[in-house]
């Protein structure tokens, strides 16, 4: 079943849906078990919560809190994005009782207010721009209780000339000002400033990539 795109200026990725699951592994230099392995122990969910994975892609991340979850005590994963042919996928390959994929632009999130008990977020944000950014982190603390965590692993300060080199000629090379915004360090402030608590960095990858943990207050 077709699943069509949702409309924003931000880049999605709607091309690679096919290969991604192949692709993906090779982006994280074999790392993408450890990785995310680290977002899921930071999460920590009881079985009963219910998690908004902002910009799933194909649901690998997803699909795993979920596993985590019971469905009869409430437990959901719900994983959106923008690229229909991502979801597409993702239902395909992943969805479950307790996992649910939508095509959803996370600066406009179809959800109630306090729907959930956290939102994490994987390599989702250096393909949008500025306004955006703060737009979905905007709608991440609408939709989350109070208490909630929030969890994002992203580009951001490079911290090795490796990771620095990486994110120019990833800027340069895939036309994307986005990944400069982001390696500028533009996402502690706009975190804050959507309401959050100061985010703590707890852990880096690549030399470019941070993992960022804050709460709702």
């Amino acid at each position: 079943m077709k699943i069509p795109s949702i409309p924003t200026r931000g880049r999605t990725l709607d091309h690679a849906a096919a290969v991604y699951d192949l692709l993906e592994p090779l982006f994280l230099l074999g790392k993408q078990a450890e990785y995310d392995q680290h977002i899921i122990r930071l999460l920590d969910p009881a079985p009963g919560e219910q998690v908004l994975d902002l910009g799933c892609g194909t649901g690998v991340l997803c699909a795993q809190i979920a596993d985590l979850l019971d469905p009869k005590a409430g437990g959901l994963a719900v994983g959106i994005d923008a690229a229909g042919k991502m979801i597409a996928v993702a239902r395909k390959k992943r969805a479950g009782a307790g996992c649910r994929f939508e095509a959803m632009a996370a600066e406009s999130l179809g959800f109630e207010d306090r729907s959930f008990d956290a939102v994490v977020s994987s390599l989702f944000f250096h393909h949008v721009p500025l306004d955006l950014k703060a737009s979905a982190l905007n709608e991440a603390f609408r939709v989350l209780k109070p208490g909630g965590r929030l969890i994002i692993a992203d580009m951001h300060l490079p911290t090795t000339w490796m990771g620095a080199l990486v994110s120019k000629v990833s800027r340069w090379f895939f036309l994307q000002p986005q990944i400069a915004e982001n390696t500028r360090g533009v996402l502690p402030d706009l975190i804050q400033s959507a309401g959050f608590r100061e985010p703590q960095i707890v852990g880096y990858y690549f030399g470019y990539v941070a993992v960022f943990y804050s709460e709702k207050p």
